[in-house]
């Protein structure tokens, strides 16, 4: 099951986004870090993800990594992974059995692998898709990107679930979006993207992080922040496209 796409933006952000006609795949492949990202897929060993996360966050190089990994494990020829390493370096694995059509692309500056797909065409539409969105927000280049790939033909057995995870050189995820159950997932996580800029990317701006434990203690400059992005999609005529329920 799945195809995934990892990439580092030219920021620096780490990205792994990934799609699936499998229930929460995106809480069962993306193994996201600092500078580091791991995806594990098709008959999927998750400790690849959690052991791998680790060891590239460390300095190990990804090759390195999955080539140890692969090494190890009984069930390597029913499993799909790639890997990027805090150096910038990518490795990809696809199992001798992986049900067709699957394969991987290690392109620049980001990586792509598949099963159960449609055909190749799906990673190259994904790929091309990336590269030509590098004026777009990173979430929204991702989301493209994946989109693309569904328009190639995607997962051949149909759509259920999507994720993406972007870090912005923390441990933890500056975004983490999910649909596990949906007609349109990557529909979905557009849409998500989408309410994120209303109110949540502009209060991740006073977010702690590693080198500043408080982050900021105040609302100085968040509320300002939200209620300027709300002027501006009002007078852009864009209703909001949230779910979200108010209480008198």
């Amino acid at each position: 099951m799945t195809w995934s796409l990892i990439a580092r933006d030219a920021d620096g952000s780490v990205g792994l986004i990934v799609a699936s006609k499998f229930f929460a795949c995106g809480g069962v492949v993306p193994f996201c870090g600092a500078q580091v990202a791991a995806a594990s897929q098709a008959f999927c060993n998750p400790v690849w993800g959690t052991e791998g996360r680790k060891r590239l966050a460390a300095g190990e190089r990804a090759q390195e990594v999955l080539d140890d990994l692969v090494s190890r494990d009984e069930g390597r020829v029913i499993r799909q992974a790639h890997l990027m390493d805090a150096h910038g370096g990518f490795a990809a694995h696809t199992g001798a059995e992986c049900v067709d059509w699957a394969g991987h692309i290690l392109g620049d500056g980001h990586s792509i692998a598949g099963n159960m797909l449609a055909g190749p065409e799906v990673l190259e539409a994904t790929s091309e898709t990336y590269m030509a969105k590098s004026d777009c927000p990173f979430a929204e280049r991702l989301i493209l990107a994946m989109q693309a790939g569904e328009a190639a033909g995607g997962d051949k057995r149909g759509r259920q679930a999507a994720g993406l995870v972007i870090h912005h050189g923390e441990e933890h995820p500056w975004l983490s979006l999910r649909a596990d159950d949906h007609a349109d997932p990557l529909g979905e996580l557009a849409r998500l993207w989408d309410v994120a800029q209303e109110r949540y990317v502009h209060f991740t701006k006073g977010m702690p992080t590693a080198n500043a434990f408080s982050g900021s203690p105040t609302r100085d400059g968040i509320d300002a922040a939200i209620a300027a992005a709300e002027e501006e999609r009002k007078a852009a005529g864009r209703p909001s496209r949230s779910a979200a329920i108010e209480y008198e």
